[in-house]
Order: C-alpha cells, then sequence, then structure tokens
C-alpha cells in the first residue's frame, strides 16, 4: 500500500482498538465487489510487506451522511487473527497504525482459515459457513467431544435437528470398513422427540426401563420414600438407614464392608416388615429385652391374656430383633398397664412414614423400580442395557434414548440422577481398570441431556438436588474419565451455572428472550464483540459456535438431517389443523394409553 495513493484508496482502516477496528469505505458497491456482505462476514487488512493479512469478522455497518449530500460507511469489525504464510493464527501482531487498506476477504482468504485448521484425521463435519455455504466448517472432533458442549435456542431454531445431526455424524465416522463404530451416545429425551431420528437406537421407556431400587444412593432413596417436610424426618431418615443397612449386610453375607449407599441388593419388602413392626412393638415393662409378639410370648399365650411374668415375651438382643422383623408382619399384643409398654417407635411418628413408603413401592408407576423385575436386575444388565450391549455383537447399538415422558414428575429428577451416577462411576471404574493394565480408556460416552434446565436447574430446591449433584460432578470431573456432557435448552438463564460454566463449546442459535441472551453473553469470552449481539436474528437453523474445537467464532448453517431421520419437534399446525372438518376422538383409547 505503500505505492498506493490514499486518495484512491476505497476502503481504510480509521481507528483501532484491542478488539475492535474500525473502517471507512467510500464506495459501498465497489467495496463489495460483489459479495453477500453481512455481519458475520470477513474483511483482510493486508500488512504493508504483503507478507500477512489480518482477519476480522464484520460486527456491524452505520452510514455517515455530510450536509453536501455526501456518503461514507463506517464498518467495525473483532480482528481474528492473522494468515501468514498461508495458515492462519488466533492472535497475532497487532496492526500498525492507520491508514491501511482494507477489502472483504476473498473466498479462498477464507477457505485458507478453515482448511488446515483441523488434521484430516480429527475433522468433524456438520455444518457450513452461513453466508457461503461452499465453505464447509470443520470442527476438531476430539476437542469436541472431550469437552462439555452446550446447543442453546429458543423454540423453533432448530435446536434439536442441531443435537441430531451432530450426533447422527458422530455415529457415521468409521476409520474402516465396519458396520458400527465405538460412538456411545445416551440421550435424555423428555419430549418423545429423538426416536424418528434415531429408529435403530437402543430404545428404553417407562415400559422396559428396568432400574433396581436397591441402585438408588442415600439422598435418592429419602427423596423417593421419605416426606422431607415433616417434623419427625430426622426418625424417618435415621431408622430407614439403619433398618437398609442391616438389611444390605443379611443379604450380602459374602461383603466385608456393607454401608448404606453401597450397590447391593437389600429387599425392600423386608424393610417394610420391620417398619411396620416396629411401629407396632409392644414390650414386657418387666423384662426390657422380651417383645410381646402374639404366638411367641410364651406364658402369656398360653394363659391367651396380656398380663406378664419376667419370661412372657420373644426375647431378642438388637440385632436378632432387626433380623426377625425383617422375616414377616408380626401382631402384638396391646398395651397394659404394668405389664405391657410401647416400643421406642411406637408413638406414632412412623406412620405418615410408612404410609407413605407403602404407597410408592406399590405403586404401578413406579414398577421400573420396585416392580419383582426390576428389583432381580443384576447390576452388570443394569449398565449394558444403557450403554446398549446386547448379548448379541450385532445387536449392538451406538445410541440409546431413554425416554422419560412417561416417568412420574415426582421421581424424574431421581431417574436422571440414578443414571447420570452410574454412567460416571462407569466410567470411573473402567478406567482405572484399563489403566492398571497400562492402557488408556476406549469407551467414552457422551451423556445428551435434552431440556437440561428441566434437570440442573438454577434452583435450590430439593426435588433437584438428586439431579443437579450428579450431573455437577460430570461436568467437574467426567472427563477425566471418558463421560462427557451435551447440555440442549431453549432457557440456558434457567440452568445451574456450575454445570453451564463447564461448557467448553457452545452452539448458539437463535436466542429471543433477553434474559437468556444476557446470561450467554455473560458467559461467553469477551473477545466476541458484538457478534453475540445476532443471536436473535439468526434464521432458524444458523448458529454460532464458539469454543476450543473450532479456529474461530464462526456463524455457520447447520446440515439437514436425512428426511427419514428427523426429529419429531416439528410444531403443530394450529390454523390449518382447525380448518379441517370436525375430528372425531376415541376417548376410550386416549383413557386407556392415559391409565397404561
Amino acid at each position: 500500500m505503500n505505492n498506493t495513493n490514499l486518495n484512491d484508496v476505497n476502503a481504510e482502516v480509521i481507528s483501532v482498538y484491542p478488539n475492535n477496528i474500525k473502517i471507512l469505505v467510500t464506495n459501498l458497491n465497489d467495496f463489495k465487489d460483489g459479495q453477500n456482505l453481512k455481519v458475520g462476514s470477513y474483511i483482510k487488512v493486508p500488512s504493508d510487506d504483503g507478507t500477512m493479512m489480518l482477519i476480522g469478522i464484520i460486527e456491524n455497518f452505520s452510514i455517515e451522511a455530510k450536509e453536501s449530500g455526501e456518503r461514507k460507511y463506517l464498518i467495525q469489525a473483532n480482528p481474528l487473527g492473522i494468515i501468514k504464510d498461508g495458515k492462519f493464527e488466533r492472535g497475532g501482531d497487532s496492526i500498525a497504525l492507520p491508514p491501511k487498506e482494507a477489502a472483504p476477504a476473498t473466498y479462498d482468504d477464507i477457505r485458507s482459515i478453515y482448511k488446515d485448521s483441523v488434521e484430516q484425521s480429527k475433522q468433524f463435519e456438520f455444518c457450513s459457513l452461513s453466508y457461503n455455504d461452499n465453505i464447509r466448517i470443520p470442527l476438531d472432533g476430539n476437542r469436541f467431544f472431550n469437552k462439555h458442549i452446550a446447543i442453546i435456542g429458543s423454540t423453533g431454531s432448530g435446536k434439536s435437528h442441531t443435537v441430531s445431526k451432530v450426533i447422527q455424524t458422530a455415529i457415521n465416522g468409521k476409520d474402516g470398513d465396519f458396520s458400527l463404530n465405538n460412538s456411545h451416545v445416551i440421550i435424555f429425551d423428555i419430549h418423545s422427540e429423538y426416536r424418528s431420528a434415531f429408529p435403530d437406537a437402543n430404545f428404553l421407556d417407562v415400559n422396559n426401563l428396568c432400574l433396581p431400587y436397591w441402585l438408588l444412593n442415600s439422598e435418592e432413596l429419602e427423596e423417593i420414600l421419605l416426606d422431607t417436610g415433616e417434623r419427625d424426618n430426622y426418625n424417618q431418615s435415621s431408622v430407614f438407614r439403619m433398618l437398609v443397612t442391616a438389611n444390605k449386610r443379611k443379604h450380602n453375607p459374602s461383603l466385608s464392608k456393607v454401608f448404606y449407599d453401597s450397590p447391593v441388593f437389600f429387599d425392600i419388602d423386608e424393610v417394610e416388615n420391620a417398619l411396620k413392626n416396629l411401629r407396632d412393638e409392644t414390650k414386657n415393662s418387666k423384662a426390657n429385652d422380651r417383645y410381646m409378639i402374639i404366638g411367641e410370648s410364651g406364658e402369656a399365650d398360653k394363659k391367651g391374656d396380656s398380663s406378664t411374668t419376667q419370661d412372657c415375651g420373644c426375647q431378642l438382643n438388637d440385632a436378632d430383633r432387626i433380623d426377625k422383623y425383617f422375616e414377616k408382619k408380626f401382631n402384638f399384643y396391646n398395651t397394659k398397664n404394668s405389664n405391657i409398654t410401647k416400643g421406642f417407635y411406637a408413638d406414632g411418628t412412623l406412620d405418615k412414614f410408612i404410609s407413605r413408603f407403602s404407597e410408592k413401592i406399590n405403586q404401578d408407576r413406579l414398577s421400573f423400580l420396585f416392580s419383582e423385575e426390576s428389583r432381580s436386575n443384576k447390576f452388570e444388565d443394569v449398565i449394558r442395557s444403557l450403554l446398549g450391549v446386547k448379548t448379541t455383537p450385532d445387536d449392538n447399538r451406538n445410541v440409546t434414548i431413554i425416554d422419560l415422558s412417561g416417568i412420574p414428575f415426582e421421581v424424574l429428577s431421581i431417574t436422571v440422577s440414578l443414571i447420570s451416577r452410574l454412567i460416571f462411576e462407569y466410567g470411573y471404574v473402567y478406567k482405572k481398570m484399563k489403566e492398571a493394565n497400562g492402557e488408556n480408556t476406549d469407551f467414552p460416552i457422551l451423556l445428551v441431556y435434552e431440556e437440561a434446565h428441566k434437570y440442573v436447574p438454577n434452583s435450590e430446591l430439593v426435588r433437584y438436588r438428586s439431579s443437579k449433584k450428579s450431573i455437577e460432578r460430570i461436568a467437574k470431573e467426567g472427563r477425566k474419565y471418558g463421560v462427557t456432557l451435551l447440555l440442549a435448552s431453549q432457557r440456558p438463564s434457567e440452568i445451574s451455572e456450575t454445570i453451564f460454566s463447564q461448557c467448553n463449546n457452545f452452539i448458539a442459535m437463535r436466542l429471543t428472550n433477553p434474559v437468556d441472551q444476557n446470561y450467554v453473553k455473560r458467559l461467553l469470552p469477551d473477545t466476541l464483540g458484538s457478534i453475540i449481539d445476532t443471536l436473535p436474528s439468526l434464521k432458524a437453523g444458523e448458529a454460532l459456535i464458539i469454543g476450543e474445537s473450532i479456529v474461530l467464532p464462526s456463524i455457520v448453517s447447520i446440515d439437514l438431517c436425512p428426511e427419514d431421520k428427523q426429529p419429531s419437534s416439528n410444531d403443530i399446525k394450529y390454523w390449518e389443523v382447525w380448518k379441517q372438518q370436525w375430528h372425531n376422538v376415541d376417548f376410550s383409547g386416549v383413557k386407556d394409553h392415559w391409565l397404561k
């Protein structure tokens, strides 16, 4: 540019800030040179000696009108990096003092930014540049999946479609000639959207999901079975913990260490028996270790009344008493002055707890936890089922869809918590086992949480405590053990900040809610400048991709899913349907389906 007369320059840099450059354009049509320039397009500023070129992304346009009627155009751009020796580098030398000539980046300039940004073997592609679909955008597949991912966008932005396309691309990538690659994805599907996108997936719903209650940890068990609002909650929790621990030890005598949280079998019916016996028990007032069980109380049984001697009653120490109470529900003699007194728990403090307990474990809607089939399921079979691993290798599946739409709301958080925790602990143990053999983990897993704000909200309510704790642990530690997250949400401001802030890759689609926009801006890098302000105006299927997996922040168009593999997330066409002739409804069928 040293040889160029400044009066002939059509576009020049007129001001430079650390994260911003302003360009004055005299003739906009000449400057565009036939290109369709818009916010998100790229411009270039060559160095004086022509050895390198600064690349920036257009953030906004403005017009400067003078009294003479002359118009000049101001373009504000965010500098991204430099192209030097044909390769793009983030950052780079700061631009020298203006004036500098500027021009739109050409197809070749832009293509050179992306072309060599990722090694061929690591390239993961599911989108193209928004304003030029001939330019494919490769992401680093390793950096994309081994760091947590957030896909956010308002209703109708294409969020579910994007989630589907990302996973479809992942399961179709292969390094050789084989039918099934080694990807492992579990989708928590709260609205039954993804079965149509993955018709061959391992599909689990309330009808075939088996999660044995004995795999629940202490918080999860108590959240289901205890009434946390009762004033006697401490007594409930204390006696419940004691009985569960004792029953686990009874059924697992070969294990030297068994605790309340140990993921081993215990019989929930036996615990119910013991609770009811503790509630109803009476004792011989003349012998504190004798319990007045009808049919096992010696002289009292012979006399047929409740008068006692020191030898009346079934003699039991504390451990034998609990073991006996597991056997069945006993009947006890009524209290009688100076002869028979109430037991320690027979003061009414357990009444509401036992009523709730019995109702929960016998509820048909919770059969996936408490049915005979669920309780008899083996630990390894539960893990295999969740991971889509079948007894016949040809039946293995990359994707498991867990349809949560039929799970009762009061146990939704616990169900998500249990599955998430099991997969995390599996990843932890599997990695340790491989390391002991001098090997690396070879079974990485992606957990996809559709409508993530429903499981991990920015809320301290007790009903979300279990799922938040499990998923926050994965967010903080999971990637070390080959377990990563993909959070999809239309309300990012309602997601736990602890979890959302751990995401390193963002696919931000159209966001119309100002609260969500401000929340996302606060969590994303400041260096993005005002490009983040484009979120409300993105078209359906467009997204701003930011993170460690992409060479620079880019506004892209997401590839379409195949016609026969799209998520069933389309809006109901109210007006078109309303204009049709009256439709009759099979209400009997609705009732039968409702009450399944």
